[in-house]
């Protein structure tokens, strides 16, 4: 059975909807510290997204000797290369809602796996969303309808629900805009015998 370092819920879904045995724990690291840190080295969407998936499944790793635990993380990186953070107020999920409205962004979405506190495998994967002009009401009643729910995710969106509605297009994987790109890690997880082949 796996270990899956992370505490969200749709990540815990996927897993759960495609029989994967696993169980929850949570890292106990400080993920903002370690983001701030990374963004001010001049890291992009890409690598900011693989070095937390890594921080989380090395930090439970090596508290869980011979088992495999993998991290997982996305980011949305705006046109212009700015990177969102979850939003910690309704106001500001209006105000990254409103800096993504009718243009085209990118979400990467990584996942590291680690052994005995090492990183030995790694996929990342990126999509792109294409966010339509919507309007103001459409914004005031997408948020009376998903706020809080949407405050730990980045991007201010569930796919799986009426976050859908904010966009015209999305070109990439649906699992990887879910927060994670399950069919590699399938794969891994057979290679290494963690899942029949």
């Amino acid at each position: 059975m796996i270990v899956l370092a992370s505490g969200s819920a749709s990540r815990r879904a996927m897993l759960e909807a495609a029989a994967v045995p696993f169980e929850v724990v949570r890292p106990q690291v400080d993920e903002d510290a370690a983001k701030e840190a990374l963004k001010a080295e001049g890291v992009d969407g890409r690598g900011l997204a693989d070095a937390l998936a890594e921080l989380k499944a090395v930090a439970v790793s090596r508290r869980m000797p011979g088992r495999t635990v993998i991290g997982s993380d996305s980011v949305v990186a705006l046109a212009n290369g700015q990177m969102l953070d979850k939003p910690d107020s309704r106001d500001r999920a209006a105000e990254q809602l409103r800096m993504m409205r009718g243009g085209t962004h990118r979400l990467v979405s990584a996942v590291v796996g680690a052994r005995d506190g090492v990183p030995v495998w790694r996929h990342v994967d990126g999509t792109k969303l294409h966010v339509r002009d919507f309007s103001d009401a459409f914004l005031d009643s997408y948020l009376d309808a998903e706020w809080p729910a949407i405050s730990g995710c980045v991007g201010c969106f569930r796919i799986e629900g009426p976050g859908v509605q904010l966009f015209s297009r999305l070109e990439g994987s649906q699992f990887t805009i879910l927060g994670m790109p399950l069919m590699p890690l399938l794969g891994w997880l057979r290679d290494i015998g963690e899942m029949p082949a």
